[in-house]
């Protein structure tokens, strides 16, 4: 299985893929069921082991799932954070 990093790499440079089309779920604590989704577009960079977005970084091991144009390209298969996705 592909790695967020890998995917999201994938939407941006891969022909015929826009990232502004994706849909990033990630855990986030505080927010409501500790979870936040961001849109492909709001990314600046993707780093090594974090993608960073015009508010803050977001490390790839809370990405839990990537949707894009509507269809689940990425999910977890294990819970590491004790949720259900």
């Amino acid at each position: 299985m592909k790695n967020p990093r890998l995917i999201l790499n994938e939407l941006k440079w891969k022909k015929n893929c826009n990232l502004d089309n994706a849909e990033i779920w990630y855990v986030h604590r505080g927010a409501p069921n500790d979870t936040k989704i961001i849109s492909g577009r709001e990314i600046v960079k993707l780093e090594r082991s974090f993608m960073e977005t015009s508010s803050s970084m977001i490390p790839y091991h809370r990405i839990f799932k990537i949707v894009y144009k509507e269809k689940v390209i990425f999910k977890r298969k294990f819970n590491i954070y004790k949720k259900n996705f």
